[in-house]
């Protein structure tokens, strides 16, 4: 039996590129880490992320500093040191995501108010 395709937007494809962004920064934290890895301190350490982002578990913010860096969107420096020392930073191709990060802070700044009807 032959699968049906569905004539979806482009947009909405798996191949296409906004399928690719989508799946990079898609979950509940991934934005927030990245919003977090820029400023005036770049480069920050597990505890201090953690800090940063309020109620989430060790394991899942590990996982997500995994999938992240994995994606190559961001630099995990590990130090060879008794206690054990990390820090994460931005890479470039992290870097890169920022502006399409800030349109849709701007997005949601402008439309948060608006009420559906």
């Amino acid at each position: 039996m032959k699968e049906e395709v569905i004539d979806m937007p482009c947009e909405l494809r798996e191949e296409t590129g906004f399928a690719y962004t989508l799946s990079l920064v898609s979950g509940k934290y991934k934005m927030i880490i990245l919003y977090s890895l820029t400023g005036a301190t770049p480069v920050v350490r597990f505890n201090e992320l953690k800090r940063r982002l309020g109620k989430i578990s060790y394991r899942t913010l590990s996982l997500t500093l995994k999938e992240l860096e994995s994606d190559g969107l961001i630099i995990r420096k590990e130090y060879p040191q008794i206690p054990p020392k990390v820090e994460y930073s931005l890479s470039a191709r992290g870097q890169s995501l920022l502006p399409v990060l800030d349109m849709m802070c701007e997005w949601g700044n402008v439309h948060s108010h608006d009420k559906l009807k």
